[in-house]
């Protein structure tokens, strides 16, 4: 008797119309400062600052992102997210949906993220945390 061992492989699907991906630093390009998406933006260059990405954030193989930024949808990597031999808190990704690291991404930079999906072979080398859905607490009335 035969048994097939071999694992599936776990497939992730980019469709950047489907996924209102309208924005795109371009391979070879830098964007530096303190930058504001409306819509998902897919970092093919390097990407370093502040800001916030209204929609998805795709990090693109070969790509990187460095600074503080906030994400109103989900995170995709497949490049780099924080500096080689940077402190943990240089880079912080704070993402209010689910980050996807693929098994081509690194991160040496925090990552605050809903849930996580971790492909086999990625390198998470900076912290996780979760990020408490604040609509699932509730409220406590506080007169006294």
């Amino acid at each position: 008797m035969a048994v097939d061992i071999s694992k599936q492989q776990d497939k992730l699907d980019i469709d950047p119309i489907g996924m209102n991906i309208v924005n795109r630093i371009a391979p070879d390009s830098r964007v530096s400062g303190d930058v504001s998406y409306s819509g998902g933006l897919l970092v093919q260059g390097d990407l370093s600052g502040s800001g916030q990405i209204n929609g998805r954030l795709i990090v693109w193989h070969g790509s990187q992102i460095q600074g503080q930024f906030r994400v109103l949808g989900d995170l995709y990597v497949f490049g780099r997210v924080g500096n080689v031999g940077a402190s943990a808190t240089d880079t912080v990704i704070e993402c209010y949906g689910t980050a996807y690291i693929a098994s081509s991404a690194s991160t040496t930079g925090t990552i605050v993220a809903q849930k996580l999906r971790l492909y086999e072979g990625a390198d998470l080398q900076g912290p996780f945390r979760t990020i408490k859905n604040i609509h699932a607490i509730p409220e406590l009335d506080q007169k006294a």
